[in-house]
Formats: structure tokens, C-alpha cells, sequence
């Protein structure tokens, strides 16, 4: 069992950036793959980078703006945003899955934390 706590939302203006932190419990972290997708309203959740060893993946909507990273010691994951636009709002979540093979897919993870809200104004 995995449990993910995340923060670091908030209220940024375009362009600004912000970290995002994915806690997770378990000394078992380093095991398992991670995710970020979010989910704006009255929209579908949405693949937004995953990582898998030191393999790293993102969608086109952020490729070249967010970075996802891990640090197992503090079983703790991230995603670093930098240039945010107003299409980037939306509830923010990280997931885990043990050897994740549809990392892109939010069936693809088992564990999810409860979001964390990030709003771009414009």
C-alpha cells in the first residue's frame, strides 16, 4: 500500500512557476513508478509527465515547460512548472503504480493522492 499526499498549488499569474510535491508513505517508494495528470472541470484527467526509473515522459501540452523528478531518500516526487498558462489550471494529482506499464493512462495506477489545486490568471 502506497499513500500520496501532494501540494505546492496555488494561484500564480501566467508565466510564473511552481513546484509540486507528491509525499508518499511506504519504504517501498523507490519501486514504484510515478505519475502527474490533472483534471480541469468539466474535463476528462489528463496524462501530464510520468517517471519510471530515470525514464522520464511528458505530454506535448508541457514538454519543454514541466519537469518531473523524484527523490527517493524523501519518498517524495515533483513536478516543476515554469511558464504556466491559463490552460494549465486544474486539480493537479500524483499516482503510483508497481512496475507501471501504461504510465500515460490514469488506469494505468493504482495509487492516487487527493489533488491539489493549481489556477493560472491570466
Amino acid at each position: 500500500q502506497v499513500q500520496l499526499v501532494e501540494s505546492g498549488g496555488g494561484l500564480v499569474q501566467a508565466g510564473g512557476s511552481l513546484r509540486l510535491s507528491c509525499a508518499a508513505s511506504g519504504r517501498t517508494f523507490s519501486s514504484y513508478d510515478m505519475g502527474w495528470f490533472r483534471q480541469a472541470p468539466g474535463k476528462e484527467r489528463e496524462f501530464v509527465a510520468a517517471i519510471r526509473r530515470g525514464t522520464t515522459y511528458y505530454a506535448d501540452s508541457v514538454k519543454g515547460r514541466f519537469t518531473i523528478s523524484r527523490d527517493n531518500a524523501k519518498n517524495t516526487g515533483y513536478l516543476r512548472m515554469v511558464s504556466l498558462k491559463p490552460a494549465d489550471t486544474a486539480v493537479y494529482y500524483c499516482a503510483a503504480v508497481l512496475y507501471g506499464t501504461k504510465l500515460t493512462e490514469p488506469t494505468g495506477y493504482d495509487y492516487w493522492g487527493q489533488g491539489t489545486q493549481v489556477t493560472v490568471s491570466s
